[in-house]
């Protein structure tokens, strides 16, 4: 009895070991035919250039320093 639930354990596990292995690799997520659709410049982040340089401006002469955006540190010179 004790065989028999060892022996189903065992094979329960390797079936689980086996089903875990792809022998073909994982489709694209994003067809070759799709990507000009999402290179459209509608879908940028920025829509104007012009506005964010602006923004981008503004943000900078709040923090007191160049480059507050994205990068370690803050206004303060600590970094």
């Amino acid at each position: 009895m004790l065989a028999d639930i060892c022996r189903v354990g065992a094979l329960l596990a390797v079936l689980l070991w086996l089903s875990a292995c792809s022998l073909t690799p994982p489709a694209p997520w994003v067809q070759p035919y799709e990507r000009a659709r999402l290179a459209d410049p509608i879908m940028s982040k920025d829509r104007d250039p012009a506005a964010a340089a602006y923004l981008k401006h503004v943000h900078q002469s709040r923090e007191r320093s160049r480059g507050a955006e994205g990068s370690a540190g803050g206004g303060c010179g600590c970094n």
